[in-house]
């Protein structure tokens, strides 16, 4: 069954355009008319499952690219809820194509669907994308077509990625008016000096005695930040291309995150937000029967701290020697002993997989408070900055004045 794209009149004469799977382009013309979509024009989009699965890879950037998080969220749960009503999932996924919002998801879900009927399972027919579906997602998945629970997976998969979200969103705008602060201070800070203070301290050029320190140092920078402040610019962006090719070695990325981890605030907060990712991630991997060797294996990729996921590399070497997940992380003294202790709870009481959700909700909680925490004391120092700031601008034009002043008396 191949995919054609269309562009199409409905029946109040409106433009419509999308895609339809069928046998044949009459085939989908027909089905297109049965619909009451009149098709202007239609070509076929997808290949055969041999150029398809070549073509995959090649395709793989544009597709993680261009689909949003909440649309794959949003796809998890309405297929988790028609799957749960009885709708086979072929029909399902037919189901969703048509309401999909993006054109790149639709094809990605029409090719999918082709998949499953020419006898892929699921999760493998998600495996040819790796840059839509992550790791997490397919082996949540393939665990539950074995089990038969696919809806009870899918519909934690969609809790997952909505509280990921929901959590992301928070952070984002508790620090938009920190930032929003930051770019206004910055820009009335170039005006200060590239325009403001040049005018006034030129009146000081004529005086035939030594100005203060302060003035002379105010219009040495602002002398450079008016005649150089391109160049100023280009080492900015040539510092943040250096920390990102840095941060792409082994020992450059070790680096940064071990730094990272030792700041006082934003070092808690990172370490955080690792722990409610790897504990929210590992208990539900856990709780879907994927074991805990292979659950370990794909929770370190997702912790974004290199440190964390040495740690939980090496704490799975000693998993499979026969050791505890709770001892193991606790000598790797990389996790906070709260967590570690509620991992030991969990594994006596043989119910590690609700400890570990425990856990994640105790610590995202926490990260709430602590960005709260961390954007209110931001305001109020980034004002004290500025204020100093300023404060140096007017006593350094005001002291020569001063002087002046003296002079004349």
């Amino acid at each position: 069954m191949s995919v054609y794209e269309y562009t199409a009149l409905d029946v109040n004469g409106k433009n419509t355009s999308g895609i339809v799977d069928a046998e044949s382009a009459l085939t989908a013309r027909q089905k297109l008319r049965d619909s009451k979509i009149f098709p202007v024009s239609i070509k076929e989009v997808s290949v055969t499952s041999e150029k398809k699965e070549s073509k995959t890879f090649s395709l793989l950037q544009f597709f993680s690219r261009s689909i949003k998080p909440s649309e794959l969220s949003m796809m998890t749960r309405h297929l988790s809820t028609l799957v749960g009503a009885g709708f086979p999932l072929v029909s399902a996924i037919d189901t969703l194509i048509p309401q999909t919002g993006s054109h790149v998801f639709k094809k990605t879900l029409a090719n999918i669907k082709d998949s499953i009927v020419e006898g892929k399972s699921f999760a493998d027919a998600l495996s040819l994308y790796p840059g839509v579906f992550s790791a997490i997602y397919i082996n949540m998945v393939r665990s539950g077509e074995t089990s038969g629970t696919l809806e009870i997976v899918l519909e934690r998969l969609a809790d997952i990625a909505e509280k990921q979200q929901a959590l992301k969103s928070q952070i984002r705008s508790a620090l938009v008016y920190p930032v929003l602060m930051l770019i206004v201070g910055a820009v009335v800070l170039f005006f200060l000096l590239a325009y403001i203070v040049p005018n006034i301290t030129s009146i000081f050029s004529d005086m035939n005695q030594i100005l203060p320190a302060p003035t002379r140092f105010l219009i040495a920078f602002s002398d450079l930040f008016k005649h150089y402040w391109w160049v100023i610019l280009i080492m900015i962006f040539v510092v943040i291309l250096a920390l990102r090719s840095f941060k792409k070695t082994s020992k450059g990325s070790c680096f940064l995150d071990k730094s990272l981890l030792s700041f006082p605030l934003v070092g808690t907060l990172a370490r955080k937000l690792a722990v409610a990712r790897f504990s929210r991630t590992l208990g539900s991997l856990l709780e879907n029967g994927v074991p805990m060797l292979h659950a370990l294996e794909i929770v370190k990729n997702i912790v974004g701290n290199i440190i964390i996921s040495n740690a939980i590399e090496t704490a799975a070497k000693e998993v499979e020697g026969g050791q505890g997940l709770g001892m193991v992380l606790t000598e790797s003294k990389v996790f906070p002993n709260l967590f570690t202790q509620m991992v030991k709870v969990g594994e006596q009481s043989g119910e590690l997989e609700k400890m570990l959700k425990k856990a994640a909700d105790v610590y995202e909680n926490e990260i709430e408070l602590s960005v709260m925490n961390i954007t209110s004391m931001l305001e109020p120092v980034m004002i004290l900055i500025m204020g100093i700031i300023v404060a140096f601008i007017v006593i350094s034009i005001c002291l020569p004045i001063f002087e002046m002043n003296q002079l004349v008396v």
